[in-house]
Parts: C-alpha cells; sequence; structure tokens
C-alpha cells in the first residue's frame, strides 16, 4: 500500500514513511492510494477476535512494510494500558448503544490511537537509528494521549501546544504535570485554531522540518486516522453478531478526524453496513454548516463546555474533501489556497453527494447540559459534555430504523465544572485523576506567533 497527497505533489510512498512524514511535503494530508474494502466472509470470520486481533487484521489492509508478527507486538503493547479488556466495550443505555472510548492511559479517545503511534515512531526510529521532535497543538484530549504514548521514549521529544486556560483544569494537568526531560508544554495565548495555525507554519518550512526532524501526532497524520477506523468496525461486529445488519453512528467532533475514520470504515465495509454517519458539533457549528448547507466558513471560536469542539478550522476535512472532489489533488489544492485566501468555500453544489455519507445536528450549551442531567436522571449513566452533544445529536436525527451507536469519547471525570452544573455535583475523580491535584507542574505560557516555538524547539529540540 502506497500513500499519496491530497495536494497531488507527492511521490507515493510506504506506509512507515507516511508515518514519519505527518504533515505531506506539499501541504497536503497523505492518503492510502486507494481504500480496500471487506468481503462479508471476513467478517464473519472477525466476530469472535478479541480488539487486538481485529486492530492487526484492519491495520494489515493498510500496511505492509512491517512484519505481522511486530505489528501484533506493537498493537498489543500498545493496548496493554486500557483498563477494560475490550478496549472499547460498548453498553446499551436509553435505546442508544454507548461505545466507550475512555478506558486508556489518560482516559480519553485520543489514547486508542496515540499509544499505537507513540510505538510506531520508536520502532521506525529504532530501525533507522533516528530520532525526532514531536509537534503538536490540542485543543484539550490529543496532548495528554501524546505525552503519554511517549514520555520517556528514546530519541523522542515532544512539544504540545494547548490555547492558555482553554481547556478543562484536568485536561490541563495531565498535559503539564509530566515532567519528564523529553516533554515541553506551551501554553498560547488564543484558541486552538491560532496553535494548529502555528504548527501548520512550522511543518510547511521544509528546512525546518527537516533539520529538526519534525514529527507530526495530530489526527494530519494518517496512522492516528487508521487507529480509529479499528473500534468503527468492532463495534459494527458487537452488533453483527447480535443480529443488526446495518448500524448508524454519533460521532461528536470538531476538527472532523474521528467522524473521517468513521467514513473510512463506512467504505471498508459491504455496503449498508454502516448506513448513517451522524456529525455532531457544539456551538462552533462550521462542520454542521457544510454538510446541511454546504457553507464550510470560519467563525469565532465560542468557548463551551465541551473544549476539544471548540474549532472553527477542521483539519481533517481536506481528507474528506479529496473525496468529493473525485480524488483531484489540483483542485483541493485549489479549493485549500481560496480558504485560506478568504475563510470560505461554497460547497453548496455536492450536497447530494455530502447527504449521501452524513446527517448532522449543532448542539447548544443549555443542550448539552440538560442532556447530560437528564441521561444521568434516567439511565444512571454520566455523559462527558463531547459524549452528551452526540447523544443529543443521535436523539434528534436517528429514524429509528437501526441501532445507533454514540461515541463516548472522554470520561465525565475530566469535565468537572460541566457536570457540576448539569446534575449539581462534581464527579468522582478515578485515580488518574484524582492524583493530578497538587503536584508540581511546568508549562511555558506564549504568545501566539510561530516564531516563539521554531525558537524553543531550537532551544530544547534534538538535531
Amino acid at each position: 500500500m502506497q500513500y499519496i497527497s491530497t495536494r497531488g505533489e507527492v511521490d507515493p510512498i510506504g506506509f512507515r514513511d507516511a508515518v514519519m512524514m505527518g504533515l505531506a511535503r506539499d501541504g497536503g494530508l497523505l492518503l492510502p492510494q486507494f481504500l480496500p474494502t471487506i468481503a462479508e466472509e471476513k467478517l464473519e470470520q472477525w466476530q469472535n477476535l478479541t480488539y487486538q486481533q481485529l486492530a492487526v487484521e484492519v491495520l494489515s489492509l493498510f500496511i505492509d512494510d512491517i512484519p505481522r508478527l511486530e505489528l501484533e507486538e506493537m498493537v498489543d503493547r500498545s493496548y496493554a494500558a486500557f483498563s477494560h479488556p475490550q478496549v472499547t466495550p460498548i453498553t446499551k443505555r436509553g435505546g442508544l448503544y454507548i461505545l466507550e472510548l475512555f478506558h486508556g492511559p489518560t482516559l480519553a479517545f485520543k489514547d486508542v490511537a496515540l499509544q499505537l503511534l507513540g510505538n510506531l515512531f520508536e520502532y521506525q526510529l529504532g530501525r533507522i537509528n533516528g530520532q525526532m521532535n514531536i509537534l503538536g497543538a490540542t485543543s484539550g484530549d490529543t496532548g495528554s494521549a501524546a505525552i503519554a504514548g511517549v514520555r520517556g521514549k528514546k530519541g523522542i521529544n515532544i512539544f504540545i501546544l494547548h490555547p492558555h486556560e482553554r481547556t478543562s483544569p484536568i485536561q490541563a494537568l495531565q498535559m503539564t504535570t509530566v515532567l519528564d526531560p523529553n516533554v515541553f508544554n506551551m501554553a498560547v495565548r488564543g484558541t486552538f485554531d491560532d496553535a494548529q495555525a502555528m504548527v501548520k507554519t512550522l511543518f510547511n518550512d521544509l528546512a525546518f522540518k527537516d533539520a529538526y526532524h519534525l514529527g507530526a501526532i495530530n489526527s494530519i497524520n494518517w496512522a492516528r486516522v487508521l487507529a480509529q477506523v479499528v473500534y468503527y468496525i468492532y463495534a459494527f461486529l458487537k452488533l453483527l453478531k447480535r443480529g443488526e445488519s446495518s448500524v448508524d453512528f454519533s460521532v461528536p467532533t470538531g476538527n472532523f478526524g474521528d467522524i473521517f475514520a468513521g467514513y473510512v470504515a463506512k467504505r471498508l465495509l459491504p455496503k449498508g453496513c454502516i448506513n448513517a454517519l451522524i456529525l455532531a458539533t457544539n456551538a462552533n457549528n462550521l462542520l454542521t454548516r457544510f454538510v446541511t448547507g454546504g457553507d464550510y466558513s470560519k467563525g469565532s471560536v465560542v468557548a463551551t463546555s465541551s473544549p476539544s469542539m471548540d474549532i472553527q478550522i477542521a483539519s481533517n476535512f481536506e481528507r474528506y474533501l479529496y473525496y468529493l472532489r473525485d480524488e483531484n489533488g489540483r483542485q483541493v489544492k485549489q479549493d485549500m489556497a481560496d480558504f485560506a485566501d478568504t475563510g470560505a468555500l461554497d460547497l453548496s453544489g455536492l450536497k447530494s453527494q455530502v447527504d449521501q455519507d452524513f446527517l448532522s445536528r449543532s448542539v447548544s450549551e443549555e443542550e448539552t447540559l440538560a442532556m447530560i442531567r437528564d441521561f444521568h436522571n434516567q439511565e444512571q449513566y454520566l455523559l462527558d459534555p463531547h459524549t452528551a452533544v452526540g447523544v443529543k445529536a443521535a436523539l434528534e436525527c436517528a429514524d429509528n430504523k437501526r441501532p445507533v451507536v454514540c461515541l463516548a469519547t472522554a470520561h465525565p471525570a475530566k469535565f468537572g465544572a460541566a457536570v457540576m452544573a448539569a446534575i449539581g455535583e462534581e464527579p468522582q475523580l478515578p485515580p488518574a485523576l484524582a492524583d493530578l491535584v497538587g503536584k508540581e507542574s511546568r508549562c511555558e505560557i506564549i504568545d501566539a506567533d510561530p516564531e516563539l516555538v521554531r525558537s524553543y524547539i531550537k532551544q530544547n529540540g534534538l538535531q
């Protein structure tokens, strides 16, 4: 399997090189040259596999330059730290299925991909006796999951940017209390979009990227998306075993990465296995405006109780746009140049195609808190605010003809203020979070200037 750029100006490369490249050298995002398909007979064979076994099968569709035994070892090591034997278990509540993605070391869905990505980096660096400076931006959970995936690993330093005082306090502590000498945190005076723009600026400086061996952990890295495809197929197989042949998924998203993984899973599986992908947004409704009207235009970022979705530029949207444009890299390059210039794209002419893939609903802050409260009262089950957005959208969009799987993207204890506002009491902190309170932390607070990040990496990076 070879990988190409959405903008069409990168020669095909193998999976290992794609992981190390991160952002494509032409500024685009890497994708496989083609999406394979899974035959129906495979689904029957896969129904009784463990999560780890299924992950190896799915990953192997896209990876042919890592020996299978070594891939199996990496997968097993990646999920050994998860607290649930099924890794991403499903529970049925209130007529919906909740796919719990928060059983990893930092209690967020990002662990599913970033534990694996950290091991992939270590594997490749060991092969070439190399070193890497990982640079990433986070709206909350990516940073802590990435740090957990690479802390203490030989040949890797990690630099994480997060928006200052725009994550939950627990999310910030999960990053800044990690004092390993290879971990560097920077709090940016601005939004996640500001931090992400700084990261892309430095990745697009190819001389700097090469000199400092920059690696990407954001979902611009294809391996992140690929690892997340697995849990969609795992969830479908669980319901297939219960006699269901078609399911919908509801996904809270701001950066389009998690739901793009669902889109890939839908393309891999036989037609009809995944019917609708319900794209759930909070007040930052860029993606809902796109799905419902073809309006992909930046607005102002609004701070909400679901901060990981407080985004107005969706980094993974370009991958879906590539398929909307019939895999025409030249057209995608022009689209992204227009968006960079104007902050808007009119894609209303493609709406009929989008309608085949997505439904969408924007959920207000009031609706989010009410959903947490009502679900807790009725089901004795506590949702975090991001998951509550997805559940509310599912209830509004689903047609009740198929089961709906709602992705639970984080443990509710990470968002104590929202839970308190919804149900009148703080969630009980699991030991992994309770132990953070009062710990020493380390973080640089900087302005939203990429030159400051460049200078910081020059001072502290591996070279």
